[in-house]
């Protein structure tokens, strides 16, 4: 968490950028052309009836102060960001969990803004961005979510490098040109760079660099574990924090058996805390009750040592929600002791 003074700074440096870009920052020209995820999309004017497909897309525009140009929202694993809650219940809740493509076109959409493949590509449970061209509703997709899908043989692809905010930043940027308020996307990309920046400066440069696993959910405690891949954002949690993810799949999402987690023996398990409920172990007082209570999982170092630490599962999709979960960890590991 930012101390006091870490807070007024970021909050200092993004009021300032806030009054340079007002004015630094023209309207958006329509018709407006932006290349998305290999994909030519135009629009002729600002949405007014979007729609929020995906927690990230879904904030991003809350954010940005443009609740009243979205027509609904759909697939919320955590809850809307406490400070966003008011805003958010002006927008229509379609589903917590995928909506249908039917649902989606019950609203009259003029713009669709997608967080994940899974709810907007050729294999989505939802609709294919050619379902939305067919009616004439133009579709966004997260850049941080365009990954080859070559190597792995799930949706969510895989990643070569390691993720950072730069992406984010890319689609802040271009949701504020696409709604026509650059000045407020640029705000927000200032706090969330001063804070990353806060984070990296309060990691001790002499301290251990600790080895993280971060663990999503499982179906069962039998089943294999959803972890945080090596350049997803949880690796760019463990980055910030000074520390390396011990998974080195590049799989987005890859998943484990706790034979193969046990061999990594982390220093710390980041446990996911979602709001979902459609696994047990979606809860984070289900999973430490497994690991600490597994006769060979209970033996992983970080277990031993009482090094689990629970963060907001959203944050482990490359999202708005994944600085906040950095700081959710730092705060508990210097409470810990494992950060100076």
């Amino acid at each position: 968490m930012l101390t006091l003074k870490s807070a007024l700074t970021a909050l200092s440096i993004a009021t300032v950028f806030s009054v340079t870009v007002s004015s630094a920052f023209a309207a958006t020209k329509y018709p407006l052309t932006l290349e998305n995820c290999g994909v030519q999309v135009s629009f002729q004017k600002a949405p007014e009836r979007a729609i929020g497909l995906g927690q990230n897309s879904a904030e991003i525009l809350l954010l940005l102060g443009l609740e009243d140009k979205m027509a609904g929202t759909a697939f919320w694993p955590s809850k809307v960001l406490p400070k966003l809650a008011e805003a958010n219940a002006k927008v229509k809740l379609l589903s917590v969990e995928f909506p249908t493509f039917e649902s989606i076109l019950a609203q009259d959409p003029d713009f669709v803004a997608a967080a994940l493949p899974s709810l907007l590509g050729p294999s989505s449970k939802v609709a294919k961005r050619e379902d939305f061209d067919k009616v004439g509703v133009p579709s966004y997709l997260s850049p941080s979510t365009c990954l080859s899908t070559k190597d792995v043989k799930d949706q969510y692809g895989s990643r070569a490098q390691l993720w950072n905010m730069d992406l984010l930043y890319k689609e802040i940027d271009e949701l504020s040109q696409i709604f026509d308020v650059a000045d407020r996307g640029q705000t927000l990309i200032a706090d969330f760079k001063a804070r990353e920046a806060a984070l990296r400066a309060g990691v001790s440069k002499d301290g251990r660099k600790l080895s993280y696993v971060f663990w999503f959910s499982s179906p069962s405690p039998s089943a294999d574990a959803y972890l945080g891949g090596k350049n997803a954002a949880s690796g760019f949690i463990a980055d910030v924090l000074g520390g390396h993810n011990a998974v080195t799949a590049e799989a987005e999402w890859p998943t484990l058996g706790w034979e193969s987690i046990i061999a990594l023996n982390p220093d710390v398990i980041v446990i996911a805390n979602l709001d979902r409920n459609r696994w047990e172990l979606d809860k984070p007082e289900a999973k430490i009750k497994f690991l600490t209570t597994d006769p060979a999982v209970s033996q992983i170092a970080a277990v031993k040592n009482k090094a689990m630490v629970v963060m907001d599962g959203q944050a482990m999709n490359p999202t708005v929600r994944t600085i906040y979960g950095a700081e959710q960890v730092a705060e508990q590991l210097k409470a810990l002791g494992l950060l100076k």
